[in-house]
């Protein structure tokens, strides 16, 4: 493998984990006190739980994670689609940098594991 290759793969390993931990922190913070459905915070701040399960497998690098979190975060865009959509004002916003982290979370995602292909690693010098 290249060591340019790798230090990109490095990278967008990182812009991932760093995309879901900003994903993570905007659904809370979202939920908890920004825009909540109701005062005091909305039971929908638990849509942060399962964005915790990828989090070990992108850290260690496994590929078979990243190729499966490619499809699990487009439901965090679906959301952010449904709510930019409905919602008005500041929730509307916050739907928008769902969207947009959600497609960033993807992109990182489908780079990393097209980049550490296996005939991708025997085929460079």
């Amino acid at each position: 493998m290249s060591a340019s290759l790798a230090i990109w793969r490095g990278r967008v390993q990182w812009g991932a984990i760093l995309g879901l931990i900003a994903l993570i922190a905007l659904c809370l913070a979202w939920e908890l006190w920004w825009a909540p459905l109701r005062a005091g915070g909305s039971v929908l701040m638990l849509k942060a739980v399962p964005l915790l399960l990828p989090l070990p497998g992108l850290l260690k690098g496994r590929r078979y994670t990243y190729q499966w979190c490619s499809m699990f975060i487009l439901l965090w865009f679906i959301e952010g689609v449904m709510r930019g959509w409905s919602d008005s004002g500041i929730s509307q916003w916050l739907a928008l940098g769902e969207i947009a982290l959600s497609v960033w979370i993807f992109v990182m995602v489908v780079l990393y594991a097209r980049w550490t292909r296996p005939s991708l690693e025997q085929a460079a010098p």
